[in-house]
């Protein structure tokens, strides 16, 4: 009976998230704030019993893996490349002086609280909550449908991606100065850092060329579902291999995924529907075991609650806009809008939490005090800048509508030509109505139109309108681009 009782209470905790998750788009809230909701109502008064940190943890530790994989998949490396140098200050440097600032701050103001936190404490309690949540950014911003002027979008994709290493090797060395005693060994860490960054990246970019190549070669046609298991395995095994080898995992992962999603491989359409619906039962998964291990009568001690608060209030009005501010200093051609809004979008998520449970796993005093803090900032966090994204980018001006598709077309990955959808405007009408009468470059055709919630095929002698979509396909697509921008067609969806 005990098998089947857990597979209906996870069957049920997983039909309330999805509820839940339906719910949160009509709000305009994060998905995940009430994912986590939906595990701490369900673990109110032990009504569902869960309280292994370990086992949280190894849930945690998977989940970050393929969301981070299927992030750096669904990351064109095309968006990211002009944003590189400041996401990468941003996701070390960025990270270091939130620790800094928000560890000071606690130290500091802990005893107005009547609490005795030592300096390694404090900084450890900050290095967890350092980095941004690349899974609540992900969802969130693409989620959203919204544009974001001044490659904002991929500048905090590239940061919340790339981020949760140093945060990890922050809450990693501090764990150990708080557990031995021992002073913080600042040359060490340093070396730890580039050891673990230099591998990371080196075996993250290995492993996702010999993935690519793996995939591409290997011939199991008769059953194309196992690509999809076998990507996965690749993903793991990335994962592990370079923590072993004492490179950084996730950096791996991220960088991994970056390669094969940018790289022409085999049934990627299929690969990818796959890891978007598995990343997505991961997050419901993660932040459901999450919200089973809190304890909400812990959360709301005043100590905590205080201390939560002001921790909250401190990283998303002071910590993290100063440390933004500094570390996107050198880049001039940011406004200072923008370096708001990417101040703003610091979102706190599963990771901080997750990271909260290393000094739980190795019996740090005081670490119950410090996952109950970390959990009640990320709620805050969830909250009061989870649900301004889109507001905010609008308040500042920085917001545009992104051109939906119309044509909602699959293309095998096999095809070489590539397809596009433009819209018919004055200038491409100049010369005739009819189809005949518009100069397209040579192996180019216009195969379907949609006009007033109708498609067809046309011929040569159809008459088009102004703001007719056109879907076009093309064995030239860089002379097709050319030819409808002299048309004044500034925006061309293409078909992935």
């Amino acid at each position: 009976m005990l098998n089947e009782n857990f597979l209906i209470v996870g069957a049920l905790l997983l039909f309330v998230a999805v509820l839940a998750g339906k719910a949160a788009y009509r709000l305009g809230a994060p998905a995940l704030l009430l994912f986590l909701g939906v595990g701490m109502l369900f673990g109110y008064n032990n009504f569902v019993h869960f309280d292994s940190a370990e086992f949280a943890e190894f849930i945690g530790m998977v989940a970050l893996c393929i969301i981070l994989f299927s992030g750096g998949m669904d990351t064109k490396f095309s968006e990211i490349r002009p944003v590189m140098a400041p996401g990468v200050v941003m996701a070390t440097l960025g990270v270091i002086l939130t620790a800094l600032i928000v560890g000071c701050g606690i130290y500091l103001t802990a005893p107005l609280l009547g609490l005795e936190l030592s300096l390694p404490f404090s900084l450890l309690m900050a290095a967890t909550m350092s980095s941004t949540d690349s899974a609540s950014v992900f969802s969130i911003l693409r989620t959203k449908k919204q544009g974001l002027q001044q490659n904002l979008r991929p500048l905090l994709e590239l940061e919340s991606g790339s981020n949760d290493p140093m945060a990890y090797i922050l809450t990693v060395v501090l764990v150990s100065v708080v557990a031995d005693g021992t002073s913080l060994n600042v040359w060490s860490a340093i070396g730890t850092f580039l050891i673990q960054m230099l591998l990371g990246a080196g075996f993250g970019y290995g492993f996702g060329r010999a993935t690519v190549w793996i995939i591409n070669h290997i011939n199991i046609r008769s059953n194309a579902s196992l690509y999809s298991v076998l990507l996965l395995a690749c993903a793991f095994f990335t994962f592990s291999f370079t923590t072993l080898a004492y490179g950084n995992g996730y950096l791996a992962v991220y960088i991994a995924g970056l390669v094969v999603g940018n790289l022409r491989i085999a049934h990627r359409n299929m690969l990818r529907t796959f890891f978007d619906s598995f990343t997505w039962l991961l997050q419901i998964v993660l932040f459901l075991a999450l919200g089973l291990l809190v304890d909400v009568k812990e959360l709301i001690t005043p100590d905590v609650l205080f201390m939560g608060i002001g921790i909250g209030i401190f990283m998303i009005f002071i910590a993290r806009p100063i440390s933004t501010f500094i570390s996107m200093a050198p880049f001039r051609s940011f406004t200072t809008k923008a370096r708001i809004y990417v101040s703003w979008v610091g979102l706190r998520g599963a990771v901080p939490i997750i990271f909260a449970l290393y000094p739980l796993t190795n019996n740090i005093e005081n670490a119950d005090y410090l996952f109950n803090v970390v959990f009640l900032v990320t709620i805050i966090s969830l909250l009061v800048q989870g649900t301004t994204v889109s507001g905010m980018a609008n308040w500042l001006g920085l917001s545009f509508e992104e051109k939906e598709q119309t044509f909602k077309l699959t293309v095998p990955d096999h095809i070489r030509s590539e397809f596009s959808e433009i819209e018919v405007n004055g200038a491409m009408l100049k010369r005739g109505a009819t189809l005949k009468d518009i100069r397209l470059p040579g192996h180019t055709l216009v195969v379907m139109v949609y006009r007033s919630g109708q498609y067809f095929v046309p011929k040569g002698d159809t008459e088009l309108q102004k703001g007719d979509k056109l879907l076009v396909v093309s064995d030239n697509n860089d002379e097709l681009i050319h030819k409808v921008e002299e048309m004044g067609i500034e925006n061309i969806i293409k078909m992935h």
